[in-house]
C-alpha cells in the first residue's frame, strides 16, 4: 500500500524534472555538398539528427529544432550562372520545408579579398527562398574586413527593401570572431569536410529559475551549478550519439538562448528588480557568461549570453518602451555574447548608418577577442514610433525607436 502511494510522488518528482530541463534548441549538423550530391548527403545527415533527436527526447528534453548547415554556398555552385545558381538554393529550400530541417548556407564572404558576386546572389537568394539563412564574417584572426562590412550593410538594406514584410533579414547575420562549428544560425558555418555536428541549449529557462531567488552575489556560482547540470548530461548524450553514429560531436553552446515568453531580459529583471536596460543590467550580463564560460563541457560557439530583441518577449516591450538602445546592447556586448541581434530599425535607416552599426561590433569583437553579431532587420516603409509587422512565430512586434 505504502509503494502505491509513494508510486505518484515519484512520477509527480520525474515530470517536474523533465519540465525542468531546458529545451535542445538545436542539433546541428555540418555537412560538405555538392549539386551533384546535396540530396544524399543531407539525407545522410538527417537520419544522424532525427536519431539525436530521440536520444535527447528519451532523457525527458525538447528538441525545438535539427539544422544542416553546408560548406559556404559560393563553393557548392561555383561555376554557375546566377540564375542556375539561384535555381539551385530555390530546390534546397524546399527539400528542407518537405523534411522540416533548417538550412544554413555558410558564409558570402570569409576573407575580405573574396569576390563580392556572391554577395549579390546572396540578396536574391534571402529575398525569394523561405529557410535559407547565411552570414558574412566581418571580422576574424586577420583583422576587421572593411569592404565585407560595406557589403553586409548594402546587404542589409536590399534585403529589407525587397523581402515580403522585410522579413528576410532575420535569415542573416554578420559575425566578427566567430569560430566554425557554432549550432546557432545564422552564423553557424564550416570550411571542413562535414560529418560533424553539435548542440546548442536553450537555456533561458534556467536562468529565469535561478534568479528568481538568487541575490548579485550568488547569481554566477548558483547559474553556473544549474547549468552545468544540463549540459554535462546533454554533451553525455552527443556523445553516444556520436559512438553510435560515426560523426563527429564538435561541442554544446550553453548559451542561455531566449525565445518568446521564456525570456531572458524577464530573467535578468528579477535578479536587478529593475527593467533591462537600468543600471545593474551589464552587471547581470557579466554574472550569467561567466557563468555559461564555468561549466565544464567542449564549449562552442557564442557561449556567452544571446539578447535577440526580437525573438524575446520582455526584451520587445523594453524595446518599444525605449527603455535601452543599439549603444546599450554593444556596451552589454562588452561582457556578455551575441552583439547585436534582431535589432528593428525604421526602413529610412541608410546603408551608412548600418555600416557603422555592424563596424562596432566588429571592432569591438576584435578588441576583445570574442565573438559578436549584427541580425539587423531594418523595417521598409515604416519610421520611427510605428510598429512592426512580422508574420513569424519566433518574432515579436515592437515599435521602431529613432536612431541617434
Amino acid at each position: 500500500m505504502r509503494k502505491l502511494t509513494l508510486l505518484p510522488l515519484l512520477l509527480l518528482s520525474v515530470l517536474c524534472a523533465a519540465q525542468d530541463k531546458p529545451n535542445v534548441r538545436a542539433i546541428t549538423a555540418f555537412v560538405r555538398v555538392t549539386p551533384a550530391d546535396y540530396e544524399a548527403k543531407v539525407a545522410d545527415a538527417l537520419k544522424m539528427l532525427r536519431a539525436a533527436k530521440s536520444a535527447y527526447e528519451q532523457k525527458g528534453y525538447t528538441v525545438e529544432s535539427i539544422r544542416v548547415t553546408t560548406n559556404p554556398f559560393p563553393e557548392i555552385v561555383k561555376g554557375m550562372s546566377q540564375s542556375d545558381a539561384l535555381a539551385f538554393f530555390e530546390k534546397y529550400d524546399a527539400l528542407a520545408q518537405r523534411e522540416n530541417f533548417d538550412p544554413n548556407i555558410g558564409p558570402a564572404l570569409i576573407h575580405d579579398s573574396d569576390s563580392t558576386e556572391s554577395v549579390e546572389l546572396l540578396k536574391q537568394i534571402l529575398c525569394k527562398t523561405k529557410t535559407l539563412e547565411a552570414s558574412i564574417i566581418v571580422a576574424d584572426s586577420d583583422g576587421i574586413h572593411w569592404k565585407s562590412i560595406q557589403a553586409a550593410a548594402g546587404l542589409v538594406k536590399y534585403v529589407a527593401d525587397h523581402s515580403e514584410h522585410s522579413q528576410g533579414d532575420f535569415n542573416f547575420t554578420a559575425t566578427a570572431m566567430l569560430a566554425p562549428y557554432a549550432p546557432f544560425f545564422p552564423g553557424s558555418y564550416h570550411t571542413g569536410s562535414g560529418h560533424d555536428f553539435s548542440v546548442g541549449l536553450e537555456g533561458a529557462s534556467v536562468v529565469q529559475r535561478v534568479f528568481a531567488s538568487a541575490s548579485m552575489a550568488d547569481a554566477t556560482q548558483k547559474l553556473a551549478a544549474e547549468l552545468t547540470t544540463y549540459a554535462v548530461e546533454c554533451e553525455g548524450i552527443a556523445k553516444e550519439v556520436a559512438k553510435s553514429s560515426g560523426w563527429n560531436y564538435k561541442g554544446l553552446d550553453p548559451t542561455p538562448a531566449p525565445l518568446a515568453n521564456v525570456s531572458i531580459g524577464a530573467a535578468i529583471e528579477s535578479l536587478t528588480h529593475a527593467k533591462f536596460g537600468s543600471s545593474g543590467t551589464m552587471m547581470a550580463a557579466a554574472a550569467i557568461t561567466q557563468a555559461v564560460k564555468a561549466v565544464p563541457v567542449q564549449q562552442v560557439g557564442y557561449s556567452g549570453l544571446m539578447v535577440p530583441i526580437l525573438e524575446d518577449a520582455r526584451l520587445a516591450q523594453r524595446w518599444s518602451e525605449g527603455s535601452f538602445n543599439v549603444d546599450d546592447v554593444l556596451a552589454y556586448s562588452a561582457v556578455c555574447g551575441t552583439g547585436l541581434d534582431t535589432v528593428p530599425l525604421p526602413g529610412d535607416v541608410s546603408t551608412d548608418q548600418l555600416a557603422r552599426m555592424i563596424g562596432d561590433m566588429a571592432s569591438l569583437a576584435w578588441k576583445w577577442k570574442k565573438p559578436l553579431s549584427a541580425r539587423l532587420q531594418p523595417v521598409s516603409g515604416k519610421k520611427a514610433g510605428e510598429k512592426t509587422e512580422y508574420d513569424d512565430p519566433f518574432l515579436t512586434n515592437a515599435t521602431l525607436q529613432a536612431l541617434p
